[in-house]
Parts: structure tokens; C-alpha cells; sequence
């Protein structure tokens, strides 16, 4: 395949059109940059390129110069003139619009002199801001399709099954399971129709890995689904991705459209006699569709509900018959396996888990984004190094991994490394790479009771363990954060986990219990201070907790008791004010209206009789 042989400029504005810069309105700086170009009359010496998520979403909308990698942050309309201006014209970089954390930054940081960017290793994101995702000609200009060419000429099937075998790939989607073993069940399943599925389902609270790598660099995922599908036997393949992903799907079908005719999907691909074909199938956003069964019976258009296994769908899929299923990130992979090699794969992370992963880092951390890391990288080195700590310099306290089924890291285990026998190991799991960061604010036990919530409430209700039992622990971990929790209620909620882990039928109701049992395994102190105490540690929980005016403070501004909405608040211009506990709904505005210079108003948590 020849390379694309474009114009040469002399530089390319790289501008992120990812979701959440997009919902920053990074399509709007695009035509501002196109439109001021036109004006300096730059037009033919300076290209503007929207690519996908460059990954450092904190800092959204993004501009990248290149060559220069000089790193733009935030940029709004109204900065554009003086960007042209100064850097694209006079070639004085802005650094008033650069991202730069310390003084201990280069005077001009370019982007892989930012820790967050600097620490990452890239496979799956090798793409990662440098292309536009909807011009295949870029794709094929790095590298793109010259695995699929490997595969389909110079390899025969159990050739490309021992190489993802011998690369070592597990599946990027929670379990962890060996990808070339899979392949392999499924390959040597007698039948003439056999079906390669990639499960893009991602319903994870701040998760957005699958989402972003469709965006920002779709061929990967074809490539890596087409090379499947010769390895297996298959010739048609299904994506399935929610509906709530709109940039997604769209990106995907002008993918698929611009792989068919350059006669890299459909018949006869690049002349070797096989065909493959691709269709995008959106789901309704069920969470429990992420599980494979559930999947499948959605693209058959049923209720999207899991049946039991065996037979596993290796064996009997979709509409009967032999099915391959990975998710988005483990078929990404696939193309750089088979174009550097097993034994270059391998080489990555740690004996068990190799590669890299990606992870969505939110929460409480300075450096929100999506970020890719060796496995057996260490919890601290992302938080820290990668995430730049915890804002405000407030105290790490807990990380979750894996999803609101994943479990509760404590600040203890910051130096765990992230692979999947060590997390499954403190109880936690890999999941689909969803890591929630938690600071000496967040009350543990109103974390179990959210994550807990939000999968009884996604439960398909099929089998009983996991329809009534997160149930009764929801009810439990409700009494307990009103301030209503009993002696025994942290034995009955062990007992109902042990039992809602053993019994359901899918992955959904055996990991649910996950965020009780770490919270409970790691904060077990947090629990007993709201029942024993009927106190909440972190002042979170409404019915535990209290304002009050601190009196040697108060210099009776009246501020807060012109804001109080159920005045709740008394007393005259100049004297100490007072909070009456009966009318006061917690709301906090009290607390975030007082003057910085007095700082009265307090939240507590008293120790109850």
C-alpha cells in the first residue's frame, strides 16, 4: 500500500475532536483557526487537522502545533487572533494558553515534556491525536492495514492464532481471559458460519476508553476484527456500540465506508479471495448487555438478558452458531501483534498480563483523562506521576478499579501493581479499565451504596441472587448512611455478598457485591462509626452530620442568612448568627457563601446518644 503523498505544510494544528472536547466546543475553534488562517493568508502553509481524544480531557479544548509539540490548553475562540498571531505568524509560542503545572516545567513545554503524557507507553492510543479518524488515507499513511496485508498473504490461520497466543493478549474487557485461546475454541468449532463480534457496550460510571479509542482511531478496531476473522473463519462481524455514542457511530460508519472501497472489508479483500463484512449494531444502553450472552441476544433483537453457560459462545453464539467476542481495546491491539511481532507484545508488562491497558482516570485527581500504561505499573506512579495527586493537596484515601463492580484500593496499597492477579487478589478486578479516584472526603460507605445502587438498578432481574439480594444490601447500606444502621447489619450484608457472588447467573451479579466487601474488608472502621456512633467520619452522609456557626468567628455579615432558602439562620447585622437544626436541610449554601475572611459556618459530625 502506498503511503498518503499530501501537500507539504509548514506546520499542522492538531485539534482534539474527541466527545468532551467537542462538548467544549473544539469544532468552533477549529473553524476560528481555519477562518483567522485565511486571514494572515496562511492557509498554504498551515493545515488544521481534527483528530480524536488526545486523552487529557482535564484540559479540553486541545490545539497541538507540530512539529513544535507545543501544547495548548483550554483554548476558547476569543484566544485564536492572538495564537495566529504570535505563534503562527511571528513564531513566538503563547504561554499564557500552555499547560504548564510547576515552575519546574522548560519555558516552553512541549507535550511529551508533561508528566502526564511523558509516562505513558502507547499501543492501543498509538494514534492518539495524530490523525483524523475519518480520512483512512491517514490511517494507512502511519502504518495502517500493513498487518491485515501480513495476515491475509503471508500467514495461514493457526499462524495468526499462535501468535496472539504467544503475545500473551487477554481480554481488555473485565475477565482477563487468554485472547488466542479463544480464538482457537472457536476456530476448531465445525460450521461453515461463524461470527466475530466487538463488544463496545461501555456502561461504566466515568468510563470512556472503547468510546474514545471508536472516536479517535476506528481502523484499528476493523484491522484488528478483520485479522480475527481470517484467524477464526469468520466472514461477517457485528459492533456493537451504544447509541449514546453518536461521534462514535458515526466515525465508525464513515470507517467501514472508506475500508470497503479501498477493498480492505468486503469481497475479495486485497485480492486473497476472502470476505469479511462489518456491521455497526447500537444498543439501547442496558449495562448488563456488556456481558456476552446479553450481547448476543440484543443483536438478535431480544431482550438483552444473559443465559447460563455452558455452552459459551465459542461454541453457540449468535443465532446458534460459533462466536468470537472481544471488546473494543483487546481487537486494537491485535494489528501492532501481528506487525512487531508476539515476542515484541510479550516483552510489556508483567509475566501474566502483558501489554498495556488503558485507563479512564476521574475523580478526585488533578489530571483527568484517558491514559495507557504498562501493565505492572504501580497505582501510585498513575495517581501521582501520571494524575499529578489529588487536588487542593487533599489525602488519597481509596481508588476503585474496574467499574462500579470493581472494588476499593486503599491508600495502603498505592504501590499494588495494576495486572490482573493482583487486583483480583485485594479483591478488586481489572474490568474494562475504569479507575475512580477518592480523597479524605469521600465516605466509603455512601461510595458502596452508590456503586451498589447503580447495579441492582441495571440488573436484567433474571435470577433471584442478584435481583433480590442487591436489593436487600441497597436497603441495608441505605439504613446504615441515615443513621439508622444496627448492630449485625455488617455480618448480614457479608453474608448476603458471599452468597449474591456465588449464586447469579452472570459476571454483572457475581462482582456487585465487589465495592461492600473491599469497603467493608478495607473501612470496616467507617461502617462502625455510622452505626455505633451514628457518625460519619468524612461529614458526607445528610443525617449524620450538622452545621453549625462557629460564635469566635462569625462577624455577622448576614451573608448566610440571606441565602439560607428555609431560613433556617437568625440573628442581627454585626452579631453572631445561629443555625436552628430543625428547619436546616444540610444544603450547604451557608458553608459556600461565607466570606473566606471569616470562615464561621462549620460541618460536623457529633457522636449521637
Amino acid at each position: 500500500m502506498k503511503k498518503r503523498t499530501d501537500k507539504e505544510y509548514r506546520q499542522h494544528l492538531l485539534v482534539c475532536a474527541g466527545t468532551g472536547c467537542v462538548a467544549n466546543r473544539s469544532f468552533e475553534v477549529k473553524e476560528e483557526l481555519e477562518k483567522e488562517i485565511a486571514k494572515k493568508d496562511l492557509q498554504d502553509e498551515i493545515q488544521v487537522i481534527t483528530t480524536g481524544c488526545q486523552g487529557f480531557c482535564e484540559r479540553g479544548p486541545i490545539v497541538i502545533v507540530q512539529p513544535d509539540g507545543i501544547f495548548y490548553q483550554r483554548i476558547r475562540k476569543k484566544n485564536i487572533p492572538h495564537l495566529v498571531e504570535e505563534h503562527l505568524l511571528k513564531g513566538r509560542p503563547v504561554k499564557s494558553l500552555m499547560y504548564i503545572p510547576s515552575a519546574k516545567e522548560p519555558p516552553v513545554p512541549r507535550m511529551m515534556d508533561i508528566n502526564f503524557f511523558k509516562h505513558q507507553r502507547l499501543i492501543i492510543l498509538r494514534n492518539r491525536g495524530r490523525l483524523d479518524p475519518e480520512n483512512i488515507e491517514e490511517y494507512i499513511g502511519f502504518d495502517g492495514y500493513q498487518a491485515l496485508e501480513i495476515a491475509l498473504t503471508r500467514m495461514i490461520p493457526e499462524q495468526i492464532i499462535k501468535e496472539v497466543k504467544n503475545a500473551g493478549l487477554r481480554g481488555r474487557g473485565g475477565a482477563g481471559f487468554p485472547t488466542g485461546l479463544k480464538w482457537e475454541l472457536c476456530r476448531k468449532e465445525p460450521g461453515k458460519i461463524k461470527y466475530i463480534i466487538c463488544n463496545g457496550d461501555e456502561g461504566d460510571p466515568g468510563a470512556f476508553m472503547d468510546r474514545s479509542v471508536l472516536e479517535a482511531d476506528p481502523h484499528s478496531v476493523i484491522e484488528g476484527m478483520t485479522i480475527g476473522a481470517k484467524a477464526i473463519g469468520a466472514h461477517k462481524g457485528f459492533i456493537y456500540v451504544r447509541s449514546e455514542y453518536p461521534l462514535a457511530v458515526q466515525r465508525l460508519k464513515t470507517a467501514l465506508k472508506g475500508a470497503e472501497e479501498y477493498g480492505l472489508l468486503g469481497e475479495n479483500i486485497l485480492g486473497t479471495g476472502f470476505n469479511f463484512s462489518i456491521e455497526v449494531v447500537q444498543g439501547a444502553g442496558a449495562f448488563v448487555c456488556g456481558e456476552e450472552t446479553a450481547l448476543l441476544a440484543s443483536i438478535e433483537g431480544r431482550v438483552g438478558r444473559p443465559r447460563q453457560r455452558p455452552p459459551y459462545p465459542s461454541k453457540q453464539g449468535l443465532w446458534g452458531k460459533p462466536s468470537n467476542i472481544n471488546n473494543v481495546e483487546t481487537w486494537a491491539n491485535v494489528p501492532m501483534i501481528i506487525l512487531r511481532g508476539a515476542k515484541w507484545f510479550s516483552s510489556i508488562g508483567t509475566k501474566t498480563s502483558k501489554g498495556t491497558k488503558i485507563f479512564s482516570l476521574v475523580g478526585k485527581i488533578n489530571n483527568t483523562g484517558l491514559v495507557e500504561v504498562p501493565m505492572g505499573i504501580s497505582i501510585r506512579e498513575i495517581i501521582y506521576d501520571i494524575g499529578g495527586g489529588i487536588p487542593k493537596d487533599k489525602e488519597f484515601k481509596a481508588v476503585q478499579t474496574g467499574g462500579p463492580s470493581g472494588g476499593c484500593i486503599p491508600k495502603s496499597l498505592l504501590d499494588l501493581p495494576i495486572d490482573y492477579e493482583s487486583l483480583t487478589k485485594v479483591g478488586s478486578m481489572m474490568g474494562s479499565g475504569g479507575m475512580i479516584v477518592m480523597d479524605e472526603d469521600t465516605c466509603m460507605v455512601d461510595v458502596a451504596r452508590y456503586f451498589l445502587n447503580f447495579t441492582q438498578e441495571e440488573s436484567c432481574g433474571k435470577c433471584p441472587p442478584c435481583r433480590m439480594g442487591t436489593k436487600h444490601m441497597v436497603y441495608v447500606l441505605d439504613r446504615i448512611t441515615q443513621g439508622n444502621g444496627k448492630e449485625g447489619d455488617l455480618e448480614y450484608l457479608e453474608s448476603i455478598a458471599d452468597n449474591v457472588k456465588l449464586a447469579s447467573l452472570c459476571g454483572l451479579g457475581q462482582t456487585a457485591p465487589n465495592p461492600v466487601l473491599t469497603t467493608l474488608r478495607y473501612f470496616r472502621d467507617e461502617y462502625e462509626a455510622h452505626i455505633k456512633e451514628k457518625r460519619c467520619p468524612a461529614l458526607v452522609c445528610k443525617n449524620l452530620i450538622s452545621y453549625l456557626i462557629d460564635p469566635e468567628l462569625c462577624g455577622g455579615c448576614t451573608i448566610c442568612a440571606k441565602n439560607c432558602p428555609t431560613n433556617a439562620i437568625s440573628g442581627e447585622p454585626k452579631k453572631v448568627h445561629k443555625i436552628d437544626q430543625t428547619k436546616c436541610t444540610k444544603c450547604g449554601i451557608c458553608i459556600s457563601v461565607c466570606p473566606p475572611k471569616f470562615n464561621a459556618v462549620k460541618k460536623t459530625s457529633p457522636v449521637l446518644k
